[in-house]
């Protein structure tokens, strides 16, 4: 259990191993999902989103792969939470500026 990463041993104390590599997935789809959309997304059509989405569950098989010896889903949680502010203080600069005018 020492080699594991933390969220993926917290998983594994809560469940079961299969559960747990099934929570530590869906857990690193979702936080890069948030990542991907407050840091990258841009309008596209829905074709091309779907595309997007489906490469980035292909590609969380393989971080989910990395995850459990690095903090994979450690660092797309901290960057979700740095996006999050990010945004948070650019909508509030934002509406200083329009208040202003």
């Amino acid at each position: 259990m020492e080699g594991f990463s933390p969220s993926l041993r917290f998983f594994i104390e809560l469940t079961d191993v299969k559960t747990a590599v099934w929570l530590q997935y869906v857990y690193i789809v979702i936080l890069a999902a948030i990542v991907y959309k407050l840091g990258f997304a841009k309008k596209l059509p829905l074709l091309k989103n779907i595309v997007i989405y489906t490469c980035l569950l292909i590609g969380c098989f393989v971080m989910l792969i990395f995850s459990y010896a690095l903090p994979i889903a450690e660092g797309l949680a901290g960057a979700a939470v740095l996006l999050i502010i990010y945004k948070i203080r650019l909508h509030q600069t934002k509406k200083h500026q329009a208040e202003a005018k």
